[in-house]
């Protein structure tokens, strides 16, 4: 073995720096083929899913040990403007707001504010079934609480500013689905009800608990409760496709999703949410442990959805994922800890998902990485 690359191979294995996905490429005698290999096929991935580039695009990130090794913006951030997308674009992120709102949750019982064991009845006492539903109910989906979402009566509300009681309000009447622990089944109605329970017992908005308590410790400068009014630099437009071709998003008031799909972030912004969980800046280990925990129903059967996030597997290791849909977007996020990858696609189109292309990106990241 050569002085050289005993130099090189002592660099690389000191825990102190961050090793990408192109140094396993080194150690493999073919740096320059393999990083070609994985940016070629994550590319080609890419442009054939979202090959419209007059269109409304995506942006993708992948990053290893906290930090970016790759990214690619495809498509108009504005079809009326002919602007392209930028890594810097600010999406809406849908249903992937509900990572913030358990870990706010959770940052209130370190707190001492609140117990996951909590009755709902104990914030709202006339709150139907509420001396059976608890904090952990909510979070994981198992309520039995009717998803708002699917009542045809949504339509009436759907652009109107609704306060969090008035939101509660509109469903908390409809028959449960089943008891309380019986099964999983993805509610944002459940969301809804955490986000308000964040406005009760911490006395602040949950816009003003999130900028607070995780954009403004996490270093997140581009993330937002989400708004159609104000002004937000380097926003992503969103859009639907008809037959005729593309149109603006349908306007709805972002009360209405509330704490369940409300906020805006960019690529950059959600690898600082990522890099502040793993270093718990925002919360301690053993408390962070529980978002992405799996639980059992009442029956003993495991399910694979902690506190925010679906626990599941690509390949055989274990990732954390979570996706998001709203108007005029799609967006998605893996996160593999055995290895500190994280792959994360968000799309101003709802035409174009990035469920897919994130998971094949990540499997691709994993297959790189196998003779690390």
């Amino acid at each position: 073995m050569n002085v050289a690359y005993k130099e090189f191979k002592s660099f690389v294995f000191k825990p102190m720096y961050a090793r990408s996905l192109f140094f396993v490429c080194v150690l493999l005698n073919s740096v320059v083929a393999c990083a070609q290999s994985f940016e070629t096929k994550v590319d080609d991935l890419i442009l054939t899913a979202f090959s419209n580039k007059s269109g409304p695009g995506a942006v993708f990130m992948v990053a290893q040990n906290g930090k970016t090794v790759y990214q690619k913006a495809v498509g108009k951030a504005n079809l009326e403007l002919d602007v392209n997308l930028t890594s810097e674009n600010v999406f809406q992120l849908g249903s992937m707001t509900k990572q913030f709102t358990a870990i706010s949750i959770l940052i209130l019982e370190e707190q001492g504010k609140l117990k996951v064991t909590d009755l709902v009845s104990k914030y709202i006492p006339d709150y139907p079934s509420g001396d059976k539903i608890t904090i952990h109910h909510l979070l994981t989906h198992t309520s039995g609480i009717r998803d708002f979402t699917k009542m045809k009566s949504l339509a009436s509300i759907a652009q109107k500013d609704m306060t969090p009681k008035m939101m509660v309000d509109f469903f908390k009447n409809e028959p449960s689905d089943f008891p309380p622990g019986e099964k999983f089944d993805y509610n944002n109605s459940g969301y809804v009800i955490l986000g308000y329970i964040i406005e009760l017992v911490s006395g602040e908005t949950y816009e003003q608990f999130v900028k607070n308590y995780i954009f403004e410790k996490a270093g997140m400068a581009h993330s937002y409760y989400a708004s159609d009014r104000n002004v937000i630099n380097k926003r992503a437009y969103g859009y639907h496709k008809k037959e005729s071709g593309y149109v603006n998003k349908t306007i709805i008031s972002f009360t209405v999703p509330f704490s369940s799909g409300s906020l805006m972030s960019t690529v950059g912004d959600m690898l600082k949410w990522q890099n502040a969980l793993n270093q718990n800046i925002l919360l301690n280990a053993k408390e962070t442990q529980k978002a992405f925990s799996k639980y059992k129903l009442n029956n003993g059967e495991e399910f694979t959805y902690g506190y925010g996030w679906h626990v599941k597997q690509i390949n055989g290791i274990a990732t954390r994922e979570h996706g998001g849909s709203v108007f005029g977007f799609k967006t998605m996020g893996v996160y593999i800890p055995a290895k500190d990858i994280y792959v994360i696609g968000l799309s101003n189109c709802d035409c174009n998902s990035p469920t897919q292309i994130t998971g094949e990106i990540a499997a691709l990241a994993l297959e790189m990485l196998k003779n690390k």
